[in-house]
């Protein structure tokens, strides 16, 4: 709406994006282009370990969009966890952190998740179903 570019991806197809650039020999150029984006948002980090070279990879983003440019994580991991996603090297977790909490702002997100499902929908939808099949018994 501002006119500012934005790229919003979760945090698996990340190191897939960056393997296919590897693959094809642009992967230097991927991670410019990834580096200069004024705003990237990483969803669902942390569902899944990091492994080698994905958590370097990962690291070397976050390093180059330091101080640069904004960065959105969203995890289910607290920092003091983060070690957790980073398996293979805990060190590259805290140097991650180190270039991110600097100038961050860390908003905790408390309550029912907006994916629970919606009883009353459900619901709604078997009585109209036992509705019609008792009619079509009579």
């Amino acid at each position: 709406m501002h006119g500012t570019d934005v790229l919003f991806t979760n945090c698996a197809a990340l190191p897939r994006t960056l393997n296919a650039a590897r693959a094809s020999n642009a992967f230097e150029r991927k991670l410019q282009t990834l580096s200069r984006i004024p705003f990237l948002i990483i969803d669902d980090f942390s569902l899944k370990p990091l492994r080698i070279p994905a958590d370097e990879d990962l690291h070397e983003l976050i390093a180059d969009r330091y101080e640069r440019t904004a960065t959105i994580i969203k995890s289910n991991l607290d920092f003091t966890e983060w070690d957790q996603a980073f398996p293979s090297n805990p060190l590259l977790a805290s140097a991650t952190l180190d270039r991110l909490r600097p100038n961050a702002y860390c908003l905790l997100l408390d309550g029912q998740s907006y994916r629970t499902p919606r009883q009353v929908a459900i619901t709604m939808a078997i009585k109209t179903k036992n509705s019609a099949l008792q009619k079509d018994t009579k």
